[in-house]
């Protein structure tokens, strides 16, 4: 028991280390697009979202509704902008 507590906590701290790092960047990218990020606004945040985290282990995926068909090749003279 007490090395599943010892493994959530270090996922946990991996978890608030990466949001973290991700708000400290996206916060950054913001300013220096010129919004203004008031501090008082930063104080409310916290790094310890975690609903981008599946911890269950379950995962869903929703496939697209496929014609059974292949889909065109690539013209090998197009340019990665087409």
């Amino acid at each position: 028991m007490e090395d599943q507590i010892g493994a959530l906590g270090l996922v946990l701290n991996a978890l608030v280390l990466f949001n973290t790092q991700f708000m400290d960047a996206a916060v950054n990218q913001l300013r220096a697009d010129g919004f203004d990020v008031r501090d008082e606004d930063l104080a409310r945040l916290s790094p310890f979202v975690r609903h981008h985290i599946n911890m269950l282990g379950r995962y869903s995926f929703q496939l697209p509704e496929l014609s059974g068909e292949l889909r065109p090749l690539r013209d090998k003279d197009a340019t990665d902008d087409e």
